[in-house]
């Protein structure tokens, strides 16, 4: 019976305080431990493993004066059963009043937005000052959680209004900056377009420049050749170029939309001479026994002027 009595079983999870006439001796481990029947007995039933303690609503003012409802969650583990059996009263009210008192103090020196955007720096300050707090009472306080945040009505109302006034804002400044990219994208487009009507028409002008710098050298070669066989003596070739120049003329009046009847001040005869004096030159250029030049046409018919340039 003496042995029977002093046989102690310690469960797994738990260390139980040895108390030997009331005084604390030793810390007795899960499994099997022998203390002195009559003389020691078990003090304390400390559960070692980590735990999880609720941290009930209560209201916070903040630093703007802003009312919220917070509550929380606390998980700690006690690392020296002894410290937590005997430095402190109650070691669960202790920590909840500590916890409590210190959520208070730091939501308490943040403004509201603050409160509800740093989450992370409220639980790691709430976690330094309570494991701090909590290190002579052998207890390892592992994480401080803030579970909800609940702001007034008001203020819920406030910030929806506010939230969606700067979604509103963001939107328009989104379909501004479409609509200015839009209109450079146009501007771009105008500009290049004119660009290529520019190179377009310069072209164009330096092709008609080209053009008319080629008919004014034809012009001037013809009007050589017309001034050399005048020098030369041959009268005729001065009828050949009056008559040219005259029936340009006529072919210009024939072509005048407006003129139905063209009445000419001039003498038939002399546009038949005229003609006349351009068929003789054309037989002339044109004579047999020439090298490389045609026979001439037969009497009658209408001479063909052929020029060769070179």
């Amino acid at each position: 019976m003496f042995v029977f009595a002093g046989v102690t079983v310690v469960r797994q999870g738990y260390q139980y305080t040895i108390e030997r006439f009331g005084r604390f001796t030793q810390v007795a481990r899960p499994g099997f431990t022998f203390i002195v029947p009559f003389a020691d007995r078990v003090g304390r039933r400390v559960n070692v493993m980590e735990q999880v303690l609720d941290i009930p609503g209560q209201e916070i003012i903040t630093r703007d004066n802003a009312m919220i409802s917070t509550d929380g969650v606390v998980f700690f583990q006690v690392l020296d059963a002894a410290k937590a059996a005997y430095e402190v009263s109650d070691l669960y009210n202790a920590i909840l009043n500590l916890v409590t008192t210190n959520l208070r103090t730091v939501m308490g020196s943040m403004d509201l937005d603050e409160t509800l955007s740093k989450r992370d720096e409220i639980n790691a300050r709430l976690l330094s000052v309570v494991d701090h707090a909590t290190v002579a009472w052998g207890v390892k306080i592992t994480r401080v959680e803030v579970k909800d945040i609940r702001p007034p009505a008001d203020i819920v109302n406030a910030m929806a209004r506010q939230m969606k006034a700067e979604r509103e804002k963001r939107a328009s400044i989104l379909e501004a900056e479409g609509a200015r990219a839009s209109e450079i994208l146009r501007a771009e487009g105008a500009k290049q377009s004119q660009i290529l009507q520019a190179e377009g028409r310069r072209e164009s002008a330096f092709r008609d420049a080209e053009a008319r710098e080629r008919a004014a050298e034809a012009e001037a070669t013809a009007t050589r050749l017309v001034s050399e066989a005048i020098a030369g003596g041959d009268a005729k070739a001065i009828n050949y170029f009056v008559a040219q120049k005259y029936v340009e003329a006529v072919a210009q009046f024939a072509s005048s939309p407006n003129a139905k009847t063209i009445l000419f001040p001039v003498e038939a005869t002399q546009l038949i001479g005229t003609l006349g004096g351009i068929g003789e030159i054309a037989r002339e250029a044109l004579a047999p026994g020439k090298a490389g030049t045609p026979p001439a046409p037969p009497a009658g018919g209408v001479p063909r002027v052929t020029s060769r340039e070179g």
